[in-house]
């Protein structure tokens, strides 16, 4: 080595050593943010449905992602763990820029959607899917005929959000133009996702939406038939019942 080179790789040494407490102050502040125990429930309650999302067949290993916003704060399932390895130390959370605030663990690569729901709606969860059928809807159609009332539900005919590489603002974009008045859409060739003003909510209409291409699907499979379809007077009037729908408190 020459005297030269030993003098550089000295500096650049002594460069990432100061370097060095600056990454670990960072680390410990992460770290050693408080988790309120209003966001350690709404943890908890997060990765039940992240689990219960592998059990529904909704996703497969760690595909799809869950989260869930508490004030400021957006918790969200990290990348590539799998749901039943998430412990109540895994908490993992960024503010609505993407900074991460709480957990040490990345946050998921599907945040860009995440977030631009968040920021654009008064959506509390986000429910992000691999479902099988849902997915197989995607590739064939740019929406979701009407097989089944509980379209309504969604805010209207499920549009599907054009293709677009996984983790790229793009597909966030794309996602949000075709959420426009919804609650749920498809993304083409890769999956589904709904929002909702809480958890129960935004899993329910993923799971409607995925029972809905499953049926347009079965449907549209016998030969020489084609499914009768809803009218959009049909599904107006549907829309005006659910606003009664259910037990009132």
């Amino acid at each position: 080595m020459t005297e030269r080179q030993g003098d550089r790789r000295g500096a650049e040494g002594a460069a990432r050593a100061e370097d060095r407490p600056q990454r670990v102050r960072e680390r410990r502040e992460r770290q050693d943010r408080a988790v309120s125990g209003e966001e350690a429930h709404a943890w908890t309650t997060l990765v039940g449905a992240a689990r219960r999302s592998v059990s529904d067949g909704l996703v497969v290993g760690t595909s799809g992602n869950v989260s869930v916003r508490v004030g400021e704060t957006v918790l969200v399932t990290p990348s590539g763990v799998p749901y039943d390895r998430l412990t109540p130390d895994d908490v993992t959370g960024v503010d609505l820029t993407g900074r991460q605030v709480l957990g040490t663990l990345v946050p998921t690569s599907e945040l860009p959607m995440h977030l631009a729901v968040y920021r654009t709606t008064g959506a509390r969860a986000v429910v992000h899917t691999h479902a099988v059928h849902a997915t197989a809807v995607s590739t064939l159609v740019d929406e979701l005929p009407l097989i089944h009332y509980m379209a309504a539900a969604l805010g209207g005919p499920v549009r599907v959000a054009p293709y677009a590489t996984y983790g790229t603002d793009e597909l966030a974009e794309n996602m949000l133009h075709a959420l426009e008045g919804r609650t749920g859409c498809l993304l083409q060739n890769h999956g589904t996702l709904t929002h909702g003003a809480t958890l129960d909510q935004a899993y329910d209409r993923t799971a409607q939406l995925e029972w809905m291409c499953r049926l347009w699907l079965t449907a549209s499979s016998v030969p020489g038939r084609s499914p009768n379809l809803l009218s959009a007077d049909h599904l107006a009037e549907v829309t005006d019942r659910l606003r009664s729908y259910g037990q009132r408190g």
